[in-house]
């Protein structure tokens, strides 16, 4: 039976097992998915499959709502909007799929197995001893009915088989054409376990058609389902909708991406401050090009509008984070500072070791996030970028080996004593530009200059030697040091006076 081409309403589906959190290579299948609906005004379902009864919890399904949401993807049907096939879960549907087996029974079209795991076990060693494929041998293929209904009454558990026809399997495929299975490379397949339970190579093709989804668009490690699903389609003379099986995302080392190679969900990357559309953009690069040029910025709005199906690669993707993190960067510059300064409160919370943040203390971090945002890859990283600021430890800085040749410096002690005594002078809070200029009186009064000059400064002030620039350390410290905290921020005359008397009592 060649593939029912679909002349309807394009209607696709992302069908996500709320057993953890979202994947990234299930977050592209979203992603694919809802560009494809949105590009073609169709409609895109959210189905929850969750016949994984041990595995499934709520909390999943719920975090996996709210990542999709965080992403930017919405639907028009599923299990928190309703929509016109319901029900949206496989947990509220298990008599419509025992109905569908019966009447596959009743065709002749599925039979009842009563083989035991045990028995199973011993047909697949000795099949893989033998070097053949290790099939269901087909042992309660014709049975009669009348023998079957008999062991059930007995009290035998029996599991349900569907029948695969004696022919190859064919369909087509967006990404990867025609695709053909020879049948003795697929089982007569269990559709509902001796438990009661349907699979889900079985429940999905119900769900699928009952749902009227034109196109499939997975990943390619569904592939070898597909002639089993087809089989399952062609049995029930349903339509067998288009596939698009979309690429492996392999890690930088070639392997399949996974924990080992950081983060691997939405939620590990709404964690790190990666801003959603910066994810949206990247992901959507993954094994799909848009038409011509080396462009990679776009806006969900113009990735709708170029998103083409059949430009998407069966070559396996690389996730580069280098990338994502230019990106992300480049969204970060992008958006407004005042929704940067938000997302950027609860690592600064972590931080500070305070469960809510003061509107003095807020407004002085948005100056904070303003002053040092643009070197940092993500959100996460701007407590530690602005560490100078947010803390202060002068043994620490002293104690230091990198800091020991500075600090042990003939030229250092000159650099320092003049500095300190020129801020003894000073008004406090110190402005930048003042700050620039006794710099320059140091420079001139002790004749040392370059790394010599600028290296202790830095240190006595930051505890490192390299940083962000003075210009933007000074103001911030300034103002920081009039707020109240679990630690206070010293001011610019106050770091250099503690320096000095730890590295006097020090000796």
């Amino acid at each position: 039976m060649e593939q029912s081409s679909n002349t309807g309403k394009v209607r696709v589906r992302f069908a996500p097992s709320p057993t953890g959190q979202v994947h990234v290579g299930n977050a592209r299948t979203a992603l694919f998915n809802w560009l494809f609906a949105r590009q073609q005004g169709g409609v895109f379902v959210l189905r929850i499959e969750d016949t994984d009864l041990e595995r499934s919890e709520p909390r999943f399904e719920t975090q996996l709502i709210e990542d999709l949401k965080w992403l930017g993807l919405d639907w028009d049907e599923g299990p928190d909007v309703g929509g016109p096939y319901p029900p949206y879960r496989q947990s509220d549907k298990w008599q419509v799929y025992r109905e569908y087996a019966e009447r596959l029974v009743s065709e002749g079209k599925a039979y009842c197995c009563f083989c035991t795991p045990e028995t199973l076990d011993r047909q697949r060693e000795e099949a893989m001893a033998q070097h053949l494929q290790p099939n269901y041998p087909g042992t309660c293929r014709n049975l009669t009915p009348a023998e079957a209904n008999r062991r059930s009454a007995a009290g035998e558990l029996c599991a349900i088989r569907l029948k695969i026809p004696n022919k190859p399997i064919r369909f087509h495929d967006v990404v990867h054409g025609w695709v053909e299975f020879s049948n003795d490379v697929v089982s007569d397949l269990i559709i509902v376990r001796s438990t009661g339970v349907p699979v889900y190579n079985y429940v999905v093709v119900v769900d699928d058609s009952e749902m009227k989804i034109t196109h499939v668009i997975r990943g390619d490690d569904h592939l070898s389902n597909t002639p089993k699903q087809v089989a399952l389609y062609e049995a029930l003379d349903w339509p067998v909708p288009e596939f698009a099986h979309l690429s492996t995302i392999l890690g930088p080392d070639k392997e399949r991406l996974s924990k080992r190679h950081g983060a691997t969900s939405l939620a590990n990357f709404r964690e790190m401050g990666v801003l959603p559309e910066a994810l949206m953009n990247y992901m959507a690069l993954l094994g799909w090009a848009p038409t011509g040029g080396d462009r990679e910025i776009f806006s969900p709005a113009e990735l709708v509008k170029e998103f083409d199906l059949a430009r998407v690669t069966p070559s396996p993707a690389v996730f580069d984070f280098e990338k994502l993190y230019w990106l992300n960067r480049h969204y970060i510059k992008q958006a407004a500072p005042e929704r940067i300064a938000a997302l950027a409160e609860p690592f600064y919370e972590r931080a500070l070791g305070i469960p809510e943040l003061t509107t003095e203390v807020r407004t002085w971090l948005e100056h904070v996030t303003a002053a040092l945002v643009h070197s940092v890859n993500k959100l996460d990283e701007l407590p530690e970028r602005a560490g100078s600021v947010l803390h202060f430890d002068p043994a620490g800085a002293i104690a230091a080996p990198e800091n020991a040749e500075v600090l042990s410096a003939a030229s250092t002690k000159q650099v320092l004593d003049c500095f300190a005594a020129k801020l003894i002078a000073e008004p406090e809070p110190i402005a930048a530009p003042r700050f620039k200029a006794l710099i320059k009186e140091v420079q001139k009064e002790t004749g040392v200059k370059g790394p010599a000059l600028f290296h202790p400064i830095r240190i006595v002030l930051t505890g490192a030697q390299s940083g962000p620039e003075f210009d933007k350390l000074v103001p911030l410290m300034e103002e920081g040091s009039g707020l109240t905290l679990p630690k206070p921020i010293f001011s610019v005359k106050k770091r250099v006076a503690a320096f000095l008397q730890v590295q006097a009592a020090r000796g």
